[in-house]
């Protein structure tokens, strides 16, 4: 445990370094937004394609894994949305809660940290993780938000939904990827150096703007953030390796990833979509603060145990 938490402390650091640049005044909010542009545009998108170029498409999909991941995480979304309307919420916050309680920090958080711990097989299993939760998922929480507000799924949803995941880089570079291995191409030389060289800006800069974000993050209803904290940090990682290990029987090193990956902490799209619909937004920022602040524990410990 101690050997895997002295593994982690540096990603948690980085994050801690850019909390500290962000509250302390030397990164402003602007420069904030656009570093996260940065990462999420060129560095993230440019480590995506290099991952997904790599590979087949057999060896990114596999069925099983799919429905582990998927049937354990609509189950924790279940109970945390019917905990939700228990209190006596609306719909549509009851489905912020539930998403703030599956959608982890995969992208900016997971990707790098698990590719450098676990090695670079884990990019396959992460890159369907990534399609899974923003195709899927990211769809079911336009469409709640949209049948609460008395609308209808119709055509106008969907334009909404595709044209987000036509605009989105992480889906349109890993897309771009797994078209360039199914042809058979080859990068050019210059063209990979170059795509490494920009995927590895992705690491640093995506754990400092992930700390710099949380500077401006506010602890509002923290009895309701610990709730979902927990929800993600315990009982999705929970509930992922009973589906993974036992009904599903993924894989080992596959649900590793799986797991590691449900561990999580709240990402921080879910706090724009909550601030794009005008639907918890504070409640989201503090989850994200709690979780991430949690997880320097929890985390560690997942994959201590995992490994």
């Amino acid at each position: 445990m101690i050997g895997i938490f002295l593994e982690t402390l540096p990603f948690f650091l980085l994050i801690a370094c850019g909390y500290g640049a962000a509250f302390g005044g030397v990164f402003s909010g602007q420069a904030v937004a656009h570093l996260t542009k940065f990462v999420f545009y060129f560095a993230l998108s440019a480590m995506l394609f290099s991952f997904a170029s790599s590979l087949s498409f057999q060896e990114i999909f596999d069925p099983d894994f799919a429905l582990a991941y998927t049937s354990a995480t609509a189950l924790v979304y279940a109970v945390v949305f019917a905990a939700a309307i228990l209190r006596k919420t609306g719909a549509a916050e009851a489905a912020v809660e539930a998403h703030s309680a599956i959608i982890g920090n995969i992208g900016f958080l997971g990707l790098p940290m698990l590719v450098l711990l676990l090695g670079p097989a884990a990019a396959g299993p992460l890159l369907l993780l990534v399609a899974i939760d923003l195709i899927l998922f990211g769809s079911v929480i336009v469409i709640v938000i949209t049948l609460s507000r008395g609308g209808a799924p119709g055509i106008g949803v969907f334009k909404t939904i595709g044209g987000g995941l036509v605009r989105n880089p992480m889906i349109v570079s890993m897309a771009a990827g797994l078209i360039w291995s199914a042809l058979g191409l080859s990068t050019p030389g210059p063209i990979a150096e170059f795509l490494t060289l920009l995927g590895a800006a992705a690491t640093p800069c995506a754990l400092f703007a992930i700390g710099a974000s949380l500077a401006d993050k506010s602890a509002e209803r923290v009895s309701v953030a610990i709730w979902l904290s927990l929800a993600k940090l315990v009982l999705h990682p929970g509930l992922i390796a009973i589906s993974a290990l036992w009904i599903f029987e993924v894989e080992p090193f596959a649900a590793s990833v799986m797991i590691c990956c449900a561990a999580m902490p709240t990402a921080g799209n879910v706090y724009i979509l909550a601030q794009h619909y005008g639907v918890a937004p504070a409640r989201v920022s503090s989850t994200i603060l709690v979780s991430t602040a949690i997880s320097v524990v929890t985390l560690s410990l997942v994959i201590a145990m995992v490994s």
